[in-house]
């Protein structure tokens, strides 16, 4: 393949007018959408999987509390449109406000800014039955219509995998960087590397890597008992040059705060290290 090619086998020229045109790697066009006028955003991060399960949500959100406790203003966007749970982890119920300038989001207990669809339907357990296209406009619409404020980091917690909202939020947003959620199992390293390829494709770069899941600490004797196996995330982050940003165990004072819908006073020591 040409360095004029891109994978799907177009040229730049012949790019415009093909079946793949709207998410084809070689074309230039710059699809970036304007950000509301009332919202200044530093920093736009993706939190980013290959696969399901893998606890996305809960790093995502454990970096923004991360960034809150150093001081920034800090905002979530969930753009896991089918499988929000942003709000819910912070324990907000109530509905996003609109006016005519914009959408307001809601503000969780520690000052972080959070918009989701769940904020938006009359029944938050009512589930998003829609088509891709749809999903990405949602997704666009959180970005052009929500009015944020002035924001130094915004994270939004993407659905796994490498399909529209992915391809949406890379394309229409300015994304500074992504960070790539995994597992301990060996499979994980064709799936990281999926999720970094995409993001390479779309000249982003990978701020690094966490690992959820690593362990779990017996609270008799403090052995860290390795239930997925052993670890290869720092091997997989040499090979691809990334550093891994923390290796996060099965944590029961996590999971008791996201049950208890209090993850507005989550310390997550696991990530201090982590620069973004």
């Amino acid at each position: 393949m040409s360095e004029e090619q891109n994978t799907n086998g177009c040229t730049e020229e012949s790019c415009a007018g093909c079946a793949h045109a709207d998410s084809c790697t070689g074309k230039k066009t710059d699809f970036r959408e304007p950000v509301n006028m009332y919202s200044s955003i530093k920093k736009v991060i993706g939190v980013v999987s290959g696969k399901g399960g893998v606890g996305k949500s809960l790093v995502t959100a454990s970096l923004a509390r991360m960034m809150r406790e150093k001081g920034y203003t800090v905002g979530i966007m969930d753009a896991d449109i089918t499988g929000p749970s942003i709000p819910k982890m912070y324990g907000i119920h109530e509905k996003a406000r609109g006016t005519e300038d914009g959408i307001l989001p809601c503000t969780a207990k520690d000052g972080t800014r959070i918009m989701s669809v769940n904020l938006l339907l009359e029944d938050e357990s009512e589930p998003v039955i829609w088509r891709g296209p749809i999903i990405a406009g949602v997704v666009k619409q959180f970005w052009t219509d929500v009015m944020w404020g002035d924001i130094d980091y915004l994270f939004v917690d993407m659905p796994p995998g490498t399909g529209d909202v992915p391809l949406t939020v890379f394309q229409s947003l300015p994304v500074d960087g992504v960070v790539i959620v995994t597992s301990p199992q060996d499979l994980v390293r064709m799936i990281v590397k999926k999720a970094a390829n995409m993001a390479g494709q779309m000249n982003i770069p990978v701020l690094g890597i966490v690992e959820n899941y690593s362990y779990v600490k017996c609270p008799d004797c403090g052995k860290e008992i390795r239930v997925f196996g052993e670890s290869h995330i720092d091997q997989i982050a040499g090979e691809m040059g990334v550093p891994v940003l923390g290796k996060m165990p099965i944590d029961m004072d996590l999971a008791r705060i996201v049950e208890e819908e209090k993850f507005y006073e989550a310390e997550n020591p696991y990530l201090k290290d982590a620069e973004l």
